[in-house]
């Protein structure tokens, strides 16, 4: 316990510096900007932001990343309170109460309790991020091959099964074909070629920020593209300080929120919309003011932004300790991670235990920055949303491609760029969900040397992925869930526990 605080305290001493304070404010600016524009997600910040940090110090260039993380999934709650178009899907839910409150004159009131449950949100993750993770790290060293390719598994399964709650199989397509899209180039043991079909340029595989940016970024841009404009609510700002007895009022909503998006966050793939949906959900069957929600609730704003916020610490850890992404935004920062010569995984509280709770000082500064500029600049920010998509997704368009290119100047990365844009438009416009596939994308080469690490080991033996605890946990788990995905299993649950008479 004192040696985590001695590492806790050795963490701000590295940040106690001008440097930090700027990177930490222009970062949460932009991200919250990049928010606050639909069509611009977290995910494409963090991924634009990553091409511009190629230079900078390791530690300066994962606080910019995450200080825009944090600013992004916070700065979508100004365009779903006034346009009631969600920022980041993170805050779709924040719609349902949000825009509501805007249109009856109170759009100053919902965003500054957005502002606040953000931060407290965010707040309770990193307490768990601080507390968690060291201890995570520690568990997952007993993690071997079989466990990784049992929790790569896991994670493309529960990411498919949440982020589709309509057809869980398109979400398991989506992984899947991730899974495929890694296989592609030189596997990682023998170097042997696959799926190049003679391309040259495909022997060294799919890299991962020109897809990540052209899933998120180009087939944003051309969704946006595709829809039609959205109209401000005409009443924008009232007080934007929200008063102290809301805030008191919605304590247990706030602090149950935050467990649940934290919780949330740390499953591998899910990410900040889902725990802002699950935090939604649960409040609105917990409250004895259900009747409002979907109507204006504050109580049903405080819970989604509440949600949404606590589960970017909470997708950090996983990301950290198991070099597992909890949410697509966490994938882009895993990768930044490897890019600028961290190594996340079992080994970082042996290996580099101060960058641990150097990211718990990242998070906490960029919510300070959020919350200051969320009260303060809500007026100058409001103008930003008026800004024609006709002027902004061009430049956006260009930034896309020109990222990617500038990490390895390879004219090859901007052809894989505009092909996951292509293929990501057509896939949403199919209604299959994105985050799995990236997830697929991660995990792939985890899969594939763990699966071969555990057959030489065992000789050939499959014996020990069933049999060993964890492995057996993982499997049972993922079992568990792909049969409570089909409709038959559902509909005999059901009738076992006499729910479809409720």
């Amino acid at each position: 316990m004192f040696e985590g605080l001695g590492h806790l305290f050795a963490a701000f001493e590295t940040f106690a510096n001008f440097t930090t304070l700027f990177n930490v404010c222009w970062a949460t600016l932009v991200g919250i900007t990049i928010g606050a524009l639909p069509g611009l997600t977290a995910t494409m910040g963090v991924a634009l932001l990553t091409t511009l940090t190629y230079k900078m110090a390791p530690e300066q260039a994962i606080l910019v990343l995450i200080s825009c993380y944090v600013g992004a999934i916070y700065g979508g709650s100004r365009s779903a309170i006034l346009l009631n178009i969600p920022g980041t899907p993170a805050n779709a839910a924040t719609t349902l109460d949000g825009f509501p409150l805007a249109k009856a004159g109170r759009a100053g009131e919902a965003m500054g309790l957005a502002t606040t449950s953000s931060m407290i949100g965010t707040f309770i993750g990193v307490l768990f991020l601080a507390i968690i993770a060291p201890a995570l790290a520690e568990i997952a060293l007993d993690f071997q091959s079989y466990e990784y390719f049992w929790l790569a598994i896991f994670g493309i399964v529960i990411a498919g099964q949440m982020c589709s709650f309509d057809d869980a199989l398109k979400g398991w397509i989506a992984g899947f074909l991730g899974l495929f899209v890694a296989m592609i180039g030189q596997e990682g043991i023998h170097a042997e070629e696959r799926f190049v079909f003679g391309w040259s340029e495909l022997s060294g595989g799919i890299a991962l920020i020109p897809a990540l940016v052209g899933t998120f970024g180009v087939a944003e841009i051309l969704t946006v593209m595709r829809n039609r404009a959205a109209e401000m609510a005409t009443s924008v700002v009232d007080h934007v300080v929200p008063r102290w007895k809301d805030l008191w009022d919605y304590r247990r909503t706030v602090v149950r929120s935050g467990l649940i998006g934290t919780a949330v966050g740390i499953i591998p793939g899910v990410g900040e919309d889902i725990g802002a949906w699950i935090s939604y959900a649960a409040a609105r069957r917990a409250s004895k003011e259900k009747e409002l929600f979907g109507k204006g609730s504050k109580e049903g704003l405080c819970a989604a932004e509440t949600g949404n916020n606590a589960a970017i610490p909470g997708a950090i850890i996983p990301a950290l300790t198991l070099a597992v992404p909890g949410s697509a935004p966490a994938a882009v920062l895993l990768a930044a991670m490897l890019i600028h010569g961290m190594r996340p995984g079992p080994m970082i509280m042996i290996e580099s235990p101060d960058f641990v709770f150097q990211v718990v000082w990242m998070v906490v500064l960029a919510t300070l920055a959020m919350g200051i500029f969320g009260i303060l600049l809500t007026r100058p920010l409001l103008k930003i949303l008026k800004v024609p998509r006709e002027r902004l997704m061009p430049v956006v368009f260009v930034l896309c491609v020109i990222g990617p290119y500038a990490i390895t100047l390879r004219l090859f990365d901007i052809y894989v760029t505009l092909f996951f844009g292509i293929l990501g438009f057509v896939l949403r416009e199919m209604k299959y969900p994105m985050a799995p596939l990236v997830l697929g994308v991660i995990l792939g080469d985890i899969l594939d040397k763990s699966l071969r690490r555990a057959l030489v080991l065992a000789d050939g033996d499959m014996t020990p992925f069933f049999t060993r605890p964890i492995s057996a946990v993982l499997w049972i788990t993922t079992a568990l869930v792909i049969l409570g995905a089909i409709p038959a299993v559902q509909r005999g649950v059901a009738r076992l526990f006499g729910w479809n008479k409720a």
